[in-house]
């Protein structure tokens, strides 16, 4: 994931200041998620994760996921409302497939976004692979609909 979000970011980057805000959240996101699954540089003891970490990445998983449905999705209908763009269908359906993903992210906070250093953690490394998973699916899911939307968002008000 870290290797493809530097591709992501080197491609789109700089292009756009919604693109650029989507990105920098992704970024953090991926980097409280490594610290979470440990993969630290120069840590190589696995270990579980404390309760404070396991609530600050649910916390940056949910501002995520918030920002994608409503700043980001908001600043980019209103520059197409400036723009007089209208979305294609590939990019509804694009989005469409994003939304399915989060359900399943916020169940993850649910879980563990209240948990305390006393709670059992049985099925924790079961749900960080999974949310791994689909975190990478929702990554290339947006990273397609950052591809279509990046022309639009370029256009100047009124154009």
């Amino acid at each position: 994931m870290l290797s493809k979000f530097e591709q992501v970011k080197k491609e789109w980057g700089g292009h756009n200041d919604v693109i650029d805000q989507w990105l920098m959240m992704r970024q953090q996101l991926l980097i409280d998620y490594c610290k979470l699954i440990g993969i630290t540089p120069n840590d190589d003891n696995r270990h579980l994760p404390t309760a404070s970490k396991l609530c600050l990445f649910s916390e940056d998983l949910v501002d995520y996921i918030s920002a994608g449905h409503f700043k980001i999705y908001d600043n980019v209908m209103e520059r197409w409302h400036q723009t007089g763009f209208s979305p294609t269908e590939e990019m509804s359906a694009l989005y469409a497939k994003i939304t399915l993903t989060t359900e399943p992210l916020l169940n993850f906070n649910d879980r563990y976004g209240a948990i305390n250093d006393n709670d059992p953690l049985d099925t924790l490394d079961n749900d960080l692979s999974q949310i791994g998973e689909l975190m990478e699916s929702r990554f290339a899911l947006e990273d397609k609909l950052i591809e279509l939307i990046s022309d639009s968002l370029a256009c100047p008000p009124g154009a």
